[in-house]
């Protein structure tokens, strides 16, 4: 193999890998990137077993063949050399040259055959193809995967349930236990027979692809039995779904609240910034008191102070003083875009909150009580 690849491309493609390859050298081709000819260039290959990518980078190729480098030396020498192209040839067996400038180096390569197959091409299992704007899919993941639990012995809660609750509507769901997020969008091919758990760390590594791609670019989402596969124009990718049930959420969110108030998003999030200064770093809990017209928050530590901030708020039930960690309220608010009026249904001291934003009733979240 002998190719010749502009360094800004080479290095954009070795930055995908490096969130995906093995770094624990349990099994030390894992650590390494598959380098390959593909149509216009070479295709850079990583995986860990649970999740993988494929990507193309246009290339040069000047001899034909395939060969494996760890992935994070390579993307680190890639980095520092200055020339603007870098050749990249098989040496002896068991070697790979880099030639950058004046630069060389000796890098060493792992037997290409003994590089796992990834379940991606044509060879790749069947499953439902779901056609959706990459600009919606990201925000459904931003919406969602925050609220998924990062206990890995929870592993059932580790990750996003993704359903069709009708033809035409993608839902995804996420819980840890003590709040959930949940939203729909209508994608007209969305057509799933029951439902899947995506792993967080797969979602992590496809909103990076997704931050690469268009906002009005398409992609395909392919859910089968056993992985998922995200298709890009630039890249395809892969990973595990989780096996276990989701809990019955539907169970978890009210049908009806008995009070609601409503408060400007950016207000709460910024006084609710302010209680996350001085509440306890045991409990993160932060005291709403809701009255006519007004919600006072408070929030107090033992080692450090007490904080406490009105706010115009309106609100149509009984006097309520109820608690929740103040990190799980800061994360919602997050998602919410600027400038937006919340509603935040409540029932009483111990039951369940739900926020819905006005500009985006399709959204959901739900999050318990604490007491304070």
């Amino acid at each position: 193999m002998e190719v010749s690849v502009r360094r800004e491309e080479l290095m954009r493609g070795l930055y995908r890998v490096q969130g995906v390859v093995e770094r624990r050298n349990t099994v030390p081709i894992l650590g390494n990137v598959l380098i390959e000819p593909a149509d216009d260039g070479i295709a850079l290959s990583a995986t860990n077993m649970e999740i993988g990518l494929r990507g193309t980078v246009p290339a040069q190729v000047k001899k034909k063949g395939t060969v494996t480098v760890n992935a994070r030396k390579l993307y680190e020498i890639v980095r520092e050399v200055t020339a603007e192209d870098v050749i990249l040839k098989a040496g002896a067996s068991g070697w790979v040259d880099l030639l950058a400038g004046r630069s060389r180096f000796k890098i060493v390569s792992l037997d290409a055959k003994d590089y796992p197959e990834l379940p991606l091409g044509t060879g790749a299992p069947a499953g439902i193809a779901i056609k959706i704007a990459s600009s919606t899919l990201r925000e459904m993941i931003d919406k969602t995967l925050f609220a998924a639990s990062d206990d890995e012995s929870r592993f059932n809660l580790a990750g996003v349930y993704v359903e069709t609750p009708e033809p035409g509507t993608l839902r995804m769901v996420a819980t840890d236990g003590h709040r959930l997020a949940m939203i729909d969008r209508a994608v007209p091919e969305a057509r799933l027979k029951g439902g899947a758990i995506l792993p967080r760390k797969g979602l992590v590594e496809a909103r990076k692809l997704l931050d690469e791609t268009d906002d009005a670019a398409e992609v395909t989402l392919t859910i089968a039995d056993k992985d998922v596969r995200l298709h890009t124009p630039a890249v395809s990718f892969f990973m595990r779904l989780i096996e276990g049930e989701f809990p019955d959420y539907k169970q978890v969110v009210p049908s009806s609240s008995g009070a609601t108030a409503t408060l400007n998003r950016d207000d709460f999030l910024a006084a609710l910034r302010r209680m996350s200064l001085l509440a306890s770093e045991r409990s993160h809990g932060v005291k709403l008191s809701l009255g006519k017209g007004t919600v006072e928050l408070s929030a107090s530590s033992p080692e450090q102070g007490e904080a406490s901030e009105d706010l115009e708020a309106g609100y149509n039930g009984d006097p309520l003083a109820i608690g929740f960690n103040v990190r799980y309220l800061m994360d919602v608010l997050g998602v919410h875009p600027p400038a937006e009026t919340v509603e935040f249904g409540l029932t009483d001291e111990v039951g369940p909150g739900v926020i819905r934003g006005s500009l985006d009733p399709s959204y959901t979240y739900v999050v318990m009580p604490m007491r304070l």
